[in-house]
C-alpha cells in the first residue's frame, strides 16, 4: 500500500510532502494506523547524515503512537483498535543470546531500526512522519490508556533511552541521580527518576528552566556554567545520566561521582569524547552507554509511567511545521518534546 508521509532526499533538503509504500499484512504483522509521532533529536542527526551514510529519500520518525488496523492471521496480542506504540526498532534475530534475554536492542547481529535500516525482505525501512505503519507484532507495544493519547509517542524513544539505565543502575530511594540537561530526554529522566525515589539534581547550562526542572520532580538544579557547580557538588553523585549531544569536559563531570557512581551517555554527539583514564581511578568511577530498552523493559517503563502519571511535556504541531521543528530543537526552543498530528500527513 502507498501512504502518505514526510521525507528528506539529501542531508541539506528539507523534509517535503511524499508517499511511501508500506509491505501486506504477513500473518505476524500488524497494520498501524499512526496518530501521533514524536520528534527525536536522532531523526535530525540521521536526515543531516551526521551519524553516517543514509539512504535517501527517507521518511524518520521512532516514537509512534496509533491504533490497530488490521492484524495478521497468526497474530495474537494484538487486536483491531487497541492503542499501541512502535519504538526505535521493529525487528531482530530473535536468536541469539541477547535477544532470547529480552535485550533486543541489542541483537548481536544488529536490530532492525524503525527507519534506514534494511528489512528482512531488503527493503529500507521507513518511519513513523507517516500515516500508517506495518510492524511484526512482537515489536508492536500496548499504550496504557491513562497515558494521554496525544502525549504518548516521545514515551517510545525518550521516555525508555532514560528509564533503561536508570533501571539497570538501580536509581530509587537513598540513591542520589544528577541528569545532565533538561531537553527532550532530560525532562524524562528527572520525572521517571523522581518516581522511582531517587533524589534528583538537575545540571543544565543556565538556570533558565530551573522552574520547570523543580516542578517535574528535580530536588535540586545547578547551572553548569558556573564553575563553582562543580566544585559544590563533587564526589557527590551515585548515577549521572547525560543527555546533551554534544561534547562536555569529562574529567569535570566524573569528578561529581561518588564512590563506584556511573556516568552513562545516552546522548549521543558525533564527535568522539576524550576522557583521562585516571580520572576513573579516583572513587573507582564507571563511565558507560547504553541504548534503547528491550521490548519486555520498554512495556515495563510505559506500564511505569502510567502507573506513576507520568508524561512527556510536549507541543503539538502539523506535519508542516516539522523543518521549522527542527530548527528549533537545535536552538533548544522546545518544551520538551514535538509531536506530530499524522493526520496532518494527508493532503491538504
Amino acid at each position: 500500500m502507498h501512504v502518505n508521509a514526510y521525507a528528506a532526499s539529501s542531508a541539506t533538503s528539507p523534509l517535503e510532502p511524499t508517499t511511501i509504500e508500506r509491505r501486506d499484512v504477513g500473518p505476524k504483522d500488524v497494520l498501524i494506523d499512526i496518530a501521533y509521532a514524536g520528534i527525536c533529536h536522532s531523526d535530525i542527526h540521521t536526515i543531516r547524515g551526521e551519524w553516517g551514510d543514509v539512504p535517501y529519500p527517507l521518511t524518520v520518525g521512532h516514537e509512534i503512537v496509533g491504533t490497530v488496523a488490521e492484524v495478521g492471521a497468526d497474530v495474537t496480542s494484538h487486536k483491531v483498535g487497541d492503542r499501541v506504540g512502535v519504538g526505535c526498532m521493529v525487528n531482530s534475530c530473535r536468536e541469539c543470546e541477547n535477544c532470547l534475554a529480552g535485550e533486543e536492542q541489542y541483537c548481536e547481529k544488529g536490530n532492525i531500526g524503525t527507519y534506514g535500516a534494511k528489512d528482512v525482505d531488503g527493503t529500507i525501512t521507513q518511519g513513523g512522519y507517516s500515516e500508517k505503519i506495518v510492524v511484526d507484532e512482537h515489536f508492536v507495544l500496548r499504550v496504557p490508556e491513562s497515558i494521554p493519547y496525544e502525549k504518548a509517542a516521545p514515551l517510545l524513544c525518550a521516555g525508555i533511552t532514560t528509564y533503561s539505565p536508570l533501571n539497570h543502575w538501580n536509581a530509587g530511594p537513598g540513591k542520589k541521580v544528577a541528569v545532565v540537561g533538561l531537553g527532550g530526554l532530560g525532562h524524562m529522566a528527572v520525572k521517571i527518576a523522581h518516581a522511582m525515589g531517587a533524589e534528583v539534581t538537575v545540571l543544565s547550562q543556565t538556570l533558565s528552566k530551573k522552574d520547570d526542572g523543580l516542578k517535574m520532580g528535580a530536588d535540586h538544579y545547578y547551572a553548569t556554567k558556573d564553575e563553582e557547580t562543580f566544585e559544590t557538588l563533587k564526589k557527590s553523585f551515585d548515577l549521572i545520566i547525560n543527555t546533551v549531544s554534544a561534547p562536555l569536559d569529562l574529567k569535570q563531570y566524573l569528578g561529581l561521582l561518588a564512590l563506584n557512581g556511573t556516568m552513562v551517555n545516552v546522548g549521543a554527539p558525533p564527535e568522539p569524547l576524550p576522557i583521562q583514564v585516571f580520572t576513573l581511578f579516583t572513587n573507582r568511577r564507571s563511565f558507560a552507554g547504553s541504548s534503547i530498552g528491550g521490548i519486555r523493559e520498554t512495556q515495563e517503563m510505559l506500564d511505569f509511567c502510567a502507573e506513576n502519571g507520568i508524561a512527556p511535556e510536549t507541543e503539538l504541531i502539523s506535519a508542516d511545521q516539522i523543518n521549522e521543528a527542527y530548527e528549533r530543537v537545535l536552538k533548544s526552543d522546545v518544551r520538551y518534546r514535538f509531536v506530530i498530528d499524522a493526520k496532518t500527513f494527508a493532503p491538504a
